[in-house]
C-alpha cells in the first residue's frame, strides 16, 4: 500500500495496526507517531540508494548546464519527443543567450549539435524526406575532406547515389544550403533555364556526370592527372519568394519556423496590444465576460455544411505561442469568411460569452476583424520611454537617436525622465520625431536595463 501510494488501503489498515500493537504491549502514542511517519513516507518516498543516485545525476546535470550550456541543451533537445518539446527548449536556450539555428550543410550533424560560434544547430536528420543514409554520406565526406565551399563543391563530393534529386530539394527548402547564399538563393534551385529545366535537375545531372567521369578516369592510364574538367552549369535568376512562402516551405521540411517568423512584422501588436492567444480557445473559462484582442496568421481552414444546411468554417489561427481552432457557424461565417484565407494575418476583437442556446458553454463572439497591417497603424500610436537621469546610458541614447532618424513612421515617442527617489517624472519630453515602432526596436530597448517602456 505504501509503495503504490494506495491511501485508502493504508487508512483501512490503521485500526488493525494500532490495536494489535497495543495488544503486544506498545505505547499507543508511539504507534500513532510511527503511523504518521509511514503516511508521510507513503506520499512520496525513495530508499536511500535511489535518492543518492538521483542526487549524483542532479549534480552532474547542473555542472554540465553551468559549464557547457550549449552542448548540454543540444543533448537535451536531441532527446525531445516532438517539435513541441523542442520549441520549449528553444525558449530556454534564448533565455540563456544561446541561438537555435536551422540545419546547415557545413555544421549540422545527425541530431542537434553546437557550431563554432556556440549556437545550436538543428540536425540534418530533422529534415523531412532526407534519409539517414544521405545524412551519413554528407557528414562522413565533410569530416574526411573539410567544409563544402559552394554548391558545386557539394555536388562533386557527395555520392549522387546517397543524395539524390529529392535530397537536394529537401536541403534547399530547409535552408541547409544558406551558407552559399552569396552564390545561390533557395528559389534559384527551382528556377528554370532556357530549355525549361529546373536548376536542381541540372545540378543533379552535373553531379552524376562529374562523379562518373572522375570514376572512369581513375581506371584510365591517366588517372592521376588531377581534377575532372567539366564546365559548371549557369545558375538561373529567379523571382524572390515572399517571406511567407519561403517560411512555409521551411516549416514543411523542419516542422517549425526557424530563420524568421511570418508574424515578426506585427510583434508589437501581438505582444503589447493583444491580450489573448489562439491556444486559449480550447478552454475559455478564465476569459468569461472579458473583451479580448487576438492576432495571428491563418494556417488552415476546414469548410462544411451543418445538419441544418448552414455553411461553417473551422479556422486555425497561430501566433508565437501556438495555434487554436476558431469555429464560425452560420451568420458569423457569412460575415467574416472573406477574411479567412490561409496566409492572411488578422487582428480579431470580440468577447467571451455564454452560448445563446447552451448557456453552460462559452463561445468566442467576434465583434470586428481587420488585417494586422491596418491594426498596427491604428493602434500603435505612442512609445513612452522612462529612465533615471543618474543611470542614463549615453551610448544607448545615441543608438536610439540613430534608429529614430533611420526609421521614420507615424508613432510618437515620449521621454519620461526621473530622478532617483522621486515618484513623479522630473521632466517629460515629447520628441519631434515620429518613428516606426518595430520588433527590432523593442528588442534593442529590452537589451538596455536602464530603459523601461510602454506602448500607447
Amino acid at each position: 500500500a505504501m509503495g503504490k501510494k494506495l491511501k485508502d488501503k493504508l487508512d483501512h489498515m490503521k485500526p488493525q495496526f494500532i490495536s494489535q500493537g497495543q495488544a503486544n504491549g506498545h505505547d499507543p502514542q508511539k504507534l500513532e507517531k510511527i503511523w504518521a511517519d509511514w503516511e508521510k513516507f507513503a506520499s512520496y518516498a525513495f530508499n536511500k540508494s535511489h535518492a543518492t543516485c538521483y542526487s549524483w545525476v542532479a549534480y552532474q546535470t547542473a555542472y554540465l548546464k553551468a559549464n557547457f550550456p550549449s552542448q548540454f541543451m543540444a543533448g537535451i533537445m536531441s532527446r525531445a519527443k516532438d517539435i513541441g518539446e523542442v520549441t520549449k527548449f528553444m525558449t530556454e536556450c534564448k533565455s540563456m543567450g544561446i541561438e537555435t539555428l536551422g540545419p546547415n550543410i557545413n555544421y549540422s550533424r545527425h541530431k542537434f549539435s553546437v557550431d563554432p560560434n556556440g549556437n545550436i544547430r538543428f540536425g540534418l536528420s530533422a529534415i523531412s524526406g532526407l534519409g539517414s543514409s544521405a545524412v551519413d554520406a554528407i557528414v562522413e565526406e565533410r569530416d574526411k575532406n573539410g567544409l563544402y565551399h559552394d554548391i558545386f563543391d557539394f555536388a562533386k563530393r557527395v555520392p549522387i547515389g546517397m543524395v539524390k534529386r529529392s535530397g537536394l530539394e529537401c536541403l534547399a527548402l530547409s535552408g541547409a544550403f544558406d551558407d552559399f547564399s552569396n552564390q545561390i538563393q533557395r528559389e534559384q534551385f527551382f528556377a528554370t533555364n532556357a530549355k525549361g529545366e529546373a536548376f536542381i535537375d541540372t545540378l543533379t545531372r552535373f553531379s552524376q556526370q562529374y562523379q562518373q567521369t572522375k570514376q572512369d578516369a581513375q581506371f584510365s592510364l591517366f588517372g592521376d592527372m588531377g581534377d575532372v574538367d567539366i564546365s559548371l552549369p549557369a545558375i538561373p535568376e529567379a523571382e524572390p519568394w515572399s517571406t511567407l512562402e519561403r517560411l512555409n516551405k521551411e516549416r514543411d521540411k523542419i516542422g517549425i519556423y526557424l530563420s524568421a517568423h511570418p508574424l515578426d512584422d506585427y510583434a508589437v501588436v501581438l505582444r503589447h496590444i493583444c491580450n489573448f492567444h489562439p491556444t486559449a480557445i480550447e478552454d475559455l473559462t478564465a476569459y468569461n465576460g472579458r473583451e479580448i484582442r487576438m492576432g495571428g496568421i491563418v494556417t488552415a481552414i476546414r469548410k462544411g455544411i451543418s445538419k441544418k444546411g448552414q455553411p461553417f468554417g473551422i479556422v486555425t489561427i497561430e501566433d508565437y505561442e501556438g495555434s487554436g481552432e476558431l469555429p464560425l457557424f452560420g451568420r458569423d461565417w457569412a460575415t467574416w469568411s472573406n477574411y479567412m484565407e490561409v496566409g492572411y494575418t488578422l487582428f480579431i476583437q470580440g468577447n467571451i460569452q455564454p452560448r445563446q442556446y447552451k448557456p453552460d458553454q462559452l463561445e468566442f463572439h467576434i465583434n470586428s476583424v481587420d488585417f494586422l497591417t491596418n491594426a498596427q497603424e491604428k493602434l500603435v500610436r505612442k512609445l513612452t520611454l522612462s529612465f533615471y537621469i543618474e543611470q542614463l546610458d549615453e551610448e544607448a541614447v545615441f543608438g536610439l537617436a540613430d534608429y529614430a532618424k533611420n526609421n521614420p513612421g507615424k508613432s510618437r515617442i515620449v521621454f519620461d525622465i526621473y530622478e532617483v527617489g522621486r515618484d513623479a517624472p522630473l521632466q517629460t519630453i515629447a520628441n519631434k520625431y515620429r518613428i516606426n515602432i518595430t520588433k527590432s526596436l523593442l528588442d534593442y530597448l529590452d537589451s538596455i536595463p536602464s530603459f523601461t517602456y510602454q506602448i500607447n
